[in-house]
């Protein structure tokens, strides 16, 4: 199974929940609310999960293997730096410009 797309849906700069992301796997499935979580120094995700009625969460979907489970970590850890780097970027060039330092 290949990752063929990753977007960040929504970033968040308090707290640490970091980014809401969607994943598609081979062009024919999507798995959506995977969450980027930095905490205890250390960049992680959680699953998409709902709340049970005792109050527990369960995973929706999830790896089946610690090799996958790592190897979609890195994927959607690196595309969020990725997208975080150019979302910046971007912020920073339309700050410029409306100081009238970019023409």
């Amino acid at each position: 199974m290949q990752i063929t797309d990753i977007k960040i849906r929504k970033f968040f700069e308090d707290g640490p929940m970091k980014a809401v992301v969607s994943v598609t796997f081979n062009d024919a499935l999507a798995v959506h609310d995977i969450k980027v979580i930095h905490a205890r120094d250390r960049f992680f995700i959680v699953m998409p999960s709902r709340k049970n009625p005792d109050g527990t969460y369960r995973d929706i979907v999830h790896p089946i293997n610690s090799e996958f489970r790592a190897a979609l970590e890195e994927a959607v850890i690196d595309a969020y730096h990725v997208q975080l780097a150019a979302q910046e970027a971007e912020e920073k060039q339309e700050s410029l410009q409306a100081e009238g330092v970019l023409l």
